[in-house]
């Protein structure tokens, strides 16, 4: 059978100035179905340390880009994404097995991205310092300006590939520094479309393509990038745990890290529970619950529990379950079995320790129907924990 996708871009890594050769290939899996996607170059160590050897070299010309490069090279990029927007979509689609709706979002947030990055470019501004307010600085004036920083490494998570992709790479460019991105293993082929548009719009600029690099690989590529002193910032999305091994090894340079979060909705007893009941629908099971900011718990004063409940389970036929491909499709699988493997056993632990099933709670053919969960113990994992699934608490 044929991989579902034909990548429109070189074969290899985007490293230094070429597409580097790799020997081992990783197979990218349709969740919605296991069925090939794709196989994509996996990278190792030495391909890692060439990667951090072309960014540091070409470091001193990303830094000397004058401002209006930058902009220019931002809204070329952000019109190349415009024109190659249903080709992210459905890649986008493919990789993670995230619904189209949410697809289409994240493509349409990773192009608002690119035009709020060239703006900022014209915001990059130092300041003056009074220095006369000591006598001995008397008719002197003092100033600073920001410089960039140097090479930086942007990690991103799967669960959204381009557009976390976008939020280091943009910015570094704008700043003028280059960039070595590692995409999560599961999904690379958004990352690594982005990353090839980028480096056609730098090189129609006659700017290095050096300054936009592509690694991925396994946890020692990332241990390799990350503890690099040459790594001048480390910017992380993905679990807590990770992204505090991530901060140890980068010390004491900077890292910017993006863990996660367990989202609260708190519903009093004079709220537009229509309204509230919405805000649930919308925010607990968008991209399939796998979403840092998705709505995990909600806390209900008892006087209008009772009707909330009973709202909130007459709407939850909207959460539509089945083929991401399909426009009406709300929630899909999760990226991997493993993933859904862990929320169904922490629904599990939640119900023998007292909760009750609202709605779902089980297995829906590869996906986990929408769930709703009452009466759950604080002390459980789907409540004190960011499931990453999708899974509502009321209490």
């Amino acid at each position: 059978m044929m991989p579902l996708f034909e990548p429109p871009y070189p074969a290899g890594l985007p490293i230094g100035g070429e597409w580097a050769h790799t020997e081992a290939t990783t197979t990218v899996l349709f969740p919605f179905d296991g069925t090939e996607v794709a196989h994509a170059p996996l990278g190792d160590v030495e391909l890692a340390r060439r990667a951090i050897e072309a960014a540091t070299a070409v470091a001193p010309a990303a830094a000397a880009l004058t401002s209006g490069v930058r902009r220019a090279l931002l809204i070329d990029i952000e019109q190349a994404l415009r024109a190659h927007n249903e080709v992210l979509q459905n890649i986008l689609v493919l990789e993670t097995g995230k619904p189209l709706v949410d697809c289409r979002i994240e493509v349409a947030r990773s192009i608002a991205t690119w035009a709020a990055a060239a703006d900022e470019v014209s915001h990059i501004h130092g300041e003056t310092v009074p220095i006369d307010l000591q006598a001995s600085g008397q008719g002197m004036i003092g100033y600073w300006t920001r410089r960039p920083a140097g090479p930086v490494l942007g990690i991103a998570g799967f669960n959204y590939p381009l557009l976390l992709a976008t939020h280091k790479i943009a910015p570094a460019l704008a700043a003028g520094c280059p960039i070595i991105c590692k995409p999560a293993p599961t999904t690379p082929l958004a990352t690594l479309l982005l990353v090839h548009l980028i480096r056609q719009v730098l090189q129609a600029h006659e700017v290095p393509v050096e300054m936009v690099q592509l690694v991925t690989g396994d946890v020692q590529v990332g241990q390799t990038l990350v503890s690099d002193p040459r790594i001048a910032v480390v910017s992380f999305t993905g679990s807590a745990a990770v992204g505090h091994q991530i901060a140890r090894d980068a010390a004491p340079r900077k890292a910017l890290l993006e863990l996660g979060s367990n989202a609260a909705l708190i519903v009093a007893s004079d709220a537009d529970l229509t309204a509230a009941v919405d805000a649930v629908i919308r925010g607990g099971f968008y991209a399939s619950g796998q979403a840092c900011i998705s709505v995990q718990r909600v806390v209900v004063m008892e006087s209008v529990a009772a009707e909330f409940e009973t709202r909130l389970v007459a709407r939850m036929a909207e959460v539509v379950v089945g083929d991401p491909r399909a426009d009406e499709t709300r929630v899909a699988p999760l990226i991997d079995e493993r993933s859904s493997e862990r929320v169904l056993s922490w629904i599990t632990e939640a119900v023998e320790a007292g909760a009750r099933v609202v709605f779902g709670g089980k297995q829906q053919a590869r996906s986990i129907a929408p769930t709703v969960l009452a009466a759950v113990p604080a002390e459980s994992k789907v409540w004190a924990e960011e499931i990453f699934g999708p899974v509502v608490c009321v209490t």
